[in-house]
């Protein structure tokens, strides 16, 4: 028996029409078609797939000469996690209200010194009544005030998330109908998406105007202030990519597109150890700087600078990943 026939018959057993295994497969019904018409053959990673979802071997798939059916130990097998139409309906609404709260977070992590900056300027200036230890006191009792508060959204988050968790992780199947209602609202969502993303950008690049304003008057605290109007543009235009990125990542989750294709997700993996290198080496320059010197007043520059930095590195990675991807 050849495999044309296999599939035909290993389909028809499970009750699917040909739609449904090209759903199931992430191919189009005519592919399917002409696996089964024997016009075509899958390549390898369909195959792997092909035996995962029917829990054949793919000896028996890929040799003629077997026509019993070789089914895989169940025992050896993890039970792929099945994802209805009303669980994905609830992980992109559930997303859609995180993506706000994990953008906020996000701003409130960068506008937290900006009250530091604005008492710490203030101090120097003689008109105001401001001392230098109520500037230090205060701005860094409100600086750990909002990373608490947005530490706490993150965490907030992430313990609401734990449900989902294994979408975009774990192998998963989606039963029919998710795949055509995720395109829908992937393809409603995208204007939207393209607009935030313009918006964003634009703030991105327009943030340090502010501050070379400031700087041509050469007056101290005007200079600080507009430092903190270039963190407030540069902080909402980092929260609104977050605010789309979010959505739009729930979406490719579900529809293993992107990053979280099958054959993508090392990439993921090698820009979480990136990101996790970097910012805990960021965190040690900060500790020692602040330490060695005991000028903590200056020390804080690191976090805005490695902020801006970020973007850069992860370019760099990416670039880099993609390179080797195309080898």
């Amino acid at each position: 028996m050849i495999l044309a026939d296999k599939i035909t018959n290993l389909r028809k057993k499970n009750g699917w029409s040909q739609e449904e295994l090209a759903e199931k497969m992430r191919v189009s019904r005519q592919a399917v078609s002409k696996w089964e018409g024997a016009q075509t053959v899958p390549d390898l990673e369909k195959i792997l797939a092909l035996s995962r979802l029917f829990g054949v071997t793919t000896d028996y798939l890929l040799k003629d000469e077997l026509e019993d059916e070789e089914f895989t130990d169940e025992t050896d097998r993890t039970p792929v996690k099945r994802v209805s139409l009303a669980l994905a309906n609830e992980f992109l609404e559930w997303r859609k209200k995180a993506a706000k709260r994990i953008a906020a977070a996000s701003f409130l992590c960068i506008a937290a010194v900006i009250p530091l900056l604005l008492l710490a300027a203030a101090s120097t200036v003689p008109g105001y009544s401001v001392s230098e230890y109520f500037a230090v006191g205060v701005g860094y009792a409100v600086l750990f005030l909002f990373v608490a508060a947005a530490v706490a959204i993150f965490v907030s988050c992430g313990f609401k998330n734990a449900p989902y968790a294994f979408i975009g992780k774990e192998p998963f199947e989606t039963e029919y109908g998710v795949d055509g209602m995720v395109k829908e609202r992937q393809k409603a969502y995208r204007p939207t998406y393209v607009k935030i993303n313009i918006i964003a950008a634009c703030l991105c690049v327009l943030s340090p105007v502010p501050l070379f304003v400031g700087v041509v008057t050469q007056k101290e605290f005007f200079v600080v202030v507009m430092l903190t109007v270039t963190l407030l543009l540069a902080g909402l235009g980092a929260s609104l990519f977050v605010l789309s990125g979010v959505r739009r990542a729930s979406m490719q989750k579900l529809l293993k597109e992107g990053e979280y294709a099958l054959r993508d997700r090392g990439k993921i993996l090698i820009k979480k150890t990136v990101s996790t290198v970097y910012w805990l080496s960021v965190t040690a320059v900060y500790l020692g700087w602040s330490f060695l010197t005991d000028d903590w007043k200056i020390t804080w520059v690191v976090w805005p600078v490695a902020g801006v930095l970020f973007s850069a590195v992860m370019c760099l990675c990416n670039l880099f990943i993609n390179r080797d991807t195309d080898r």
